[in-house]
């Protein structure tokens, strides 16, 4: 029995082209050329997938993403997005949708994400992964949308000039990003300069990034130049932005605006010719309202956003990140790498991983460094994870449970586990009924 895929698209060329295409590998379409008709066909009609633009007269795409979540909430919804729009696929992907293709669309692409969201994967094989190389470093690897998603955006800004704040979780990957544009920017040449703003005093803060003159201050005995000049014609990273002082914020905001600064004690203006990317896991404009961050500092700042998913919210990702983690954790210690176990595997991904693919690599590092044999297992690990009714774990079962309205399906598979093994954690946590009773 062929399997029925909703289409939603306005563009008569484009909605005919993938129906006939989609219609050739063996699937039942309806095609249709508005939201307010797709929403009718969800409505009327038990469909196995759902294709929908998100730029669509009258009823929008999200509206289509919305009434197929709220109809048939178990059926993947992938929306088509505009090229250079994909940070709006991320925001459909956050309203409910599952998966995003860029137009032109590929159709090899769109073949290999609809069978695979169809048989019930992320829509790619463990083959399709995205991996990411930067040049004289690491690698950043995931297939999951989200992260693909991110991944799509860092390459379309690396190659401009644009400030480019990163958000996200601590430990999500910010720097290896904050790394990966500047080496595929034109100032890759230059040097990358970066700074933890959390980790250096208030009142040392302005020296370090503007420099001083001698004489600035006691124990000023030479001049020194900051960050900002020892980053020129290269990239100033600046990790925990939201740690900014006011007169610290002012002075950067004053860079951004007129690219010029005066080190501290100087009356000399300075160039500053230095691109700029920001990091922060904190709710910058949350931030913002409650008089604690420059909202002009904010605008300069959030020019092109990107937000890395925590690890929990692609689970699919796991077992891809922990093989690439041990490859190069091993190759370091000297030593052949490690082959994961299945027990291992399922293990790994069923965990929370608050701290996420940091937390996740000095897990695999210490497992590496007590490993006797070729292979790690879950007994390997288990001490390692301090696998339990563990505080962590619990609040990454209420997060999930709170996301998904009580739903223990719908948290089982944005969780990556078994609804068995939810049921059992939701027993061991005493979460019965959290947040409303759902099965």
């Amino acid at each position: 029995m062929s399997r029925k895929i909703l289409l939603v698209e306005d563009r008569d060329s484009l909605r005919r082209m993938l129906a006939t295409a989609l219609g050739q590998e063996g699937y039942d379409v309806v095609a249709v050329a508005d939201g307010e008709s797709g929403i009718g066909e969800i409505k009327a009609v038990d469909f196995d997938l759902v294709l929908t633009d998100l730029k669509l007269p009258g009823v929008s795409g999200l509206e289509v993403v919305a009434a197929s979540r709220e109809a048939q909430p178990r059926i993947p919804v992938i929306v088509l997005t505009a090229h250079g729009t994909v940070q709006t696929a991320v925001d459909a992907m956050k309203s409910g949708a599952t998966d995003f293709l860029e137009k032109p669309v590929e159709i090899e692409e769109l073949f290999s994400i609809v069978a695979g969201h169809l048989r019930g994967s992320d829509g790619l094989s463990e083959g399709d992964s995205v991996a990411l190389e930067i040049p004289d470093g690491p690698t950043i690897v995931g297939r999951h949308p989200l992260m693909r998603a991110a991944l799509k955006l860092l390459e379309r800004v690396a190659a401009t000039e644009s400030t480019v704040l990163l958000t996200g979780e601590s430990g999500t990957g910010k720097e290896l990003f904050s790394q990966a544009v500047h080496a595929l920017s034109p100032r890759s040449a230059g040097p990358f300069v970066a700074v933890n703003c959390a980790a250096i005093p208030e009142a040392l803060l302005e020296n370090e990034l503007f420099g001083h003159e001698k004489g600035a201050f006691t124990g000023a005995h030479r001049r020194q130049a900051g960050r900002f000049e020892q980053a020129r014609r290269g990239t100033l990273f600046l990790d925990e932005v939201g740690e900014l002082g006011p007169a610290v914020q002012s002075k950067v905001l004053r860079v951004l605006e007129e690219r010029t600064f005066e080190r501290v004690g100087g009356g000399d203006t300075i160039k500053a010719d230095v691109r700029l990317v920001a990091a922060t896991n904190r709710p910058l404009k949350q931030m913002v309202d409650a008089g604690d961050f420059r909202s002009d500092l904010y605008f300069r700042l959030e020019v092109f956003p990107i937000e890395l998913p925590p690890l929990r919210e692609r689970p699919s990702d796991v077992a891809l990140v922990a093989r690439h983690l041990l490859d190069r954790i091993s190759s370091r210690h000297g030593r052949a790498a490690l082959r994961l176990t299945a027990g291992a595997t399922r293990l790994l991904e069923q965990q929370p991983w608050p701290g996420n693919v940091r937390q996740l690599s000095n897990v695999l590092e210490r497992a590496v460094i007590l490993a006797d044999g070729e292979t790690l297992g879950s007994a390997g690990l288990k001490p390692l994870l301090n696998v339990g009714p563990n505080r962590e774990e619990k609040d990454g079962l209420k997060k999930t449970l709170e996301k998904t309205d009580g739903d223990k399906r719908a948290a089982a598979e944005l969780l990556g586990i078994s609804y068995r093994t939810l049921q059992r954690r939701v027993k061991e946590h005493q979460l019965e009924g959290y947040p409303r009773y759902r099965s």
